[in-house]
């Protein structure tokens, strides 16, 4: 695993392969927890799958949806789509079920909502233009306030 430090404050990769722009602090609960297991099984699939500009979300404490949120590329409608298909086969084979999907028809933007996870999966120009990571990365009114 990469480590990097911020301000004396250590934090870790959540994964070491490919393009990392996402980081968590540490956290000894967090190897024992069920969402932090199936996120590390999300990733391995993305990863394996060739996905592009993996960016994972920690949106615990932040919203209900879920714990984390992973948002990648694809380079092509079909590639977005093989993802997608890739992920929901190893979430099954590794035990996880079968996860709610939105949006495979076009294979622009496909929504995998495992329950602890939502993955989205976009083709890049499609990705640009939501622009998602920067509406979840935006700090909130508590923090801004103190």
């Amino acid at each position: 695993m990469v480590c990097h430090s911020e301000k004396g404050k250590a934090l870790t990769t959540l994964h070491a392969k490919g393009k990392t722009l996402a980081v968590v602090p540490k956290s000894a609960e967090r190897g024992d927890d069920a969402a932090a297991r199936a996120l590390h099984a999300v990733l391995v699939s993305l990863e394996d799958s060739k996905a592009e500009d993996i960016v994972t979300i920690d949106i615990a404490g932040k919203s209900a949806l879920g714990d984390f949120m992973v948002v990648v590329s694809g380079r092509s409608s079909r590639h977005v789509m093989a993802i997608s298909d890739h992920l929901l086969t190893d979430l099954k084979d590794e035990g996880y079920g079968s996860a709610r999907v939105e949006g495979q028809d076009a294979g622009d933007w496909i929504l995998i909502d495992t329950g602890d996870i939502i993955v989205h999966v976009f083709r890049p120009e499609i990705r640009e233009f939501y622009n998602i990571e920067k509406m979840w990365a935006a700090p909130d009114m508590d923090e801004t306030l103190h």
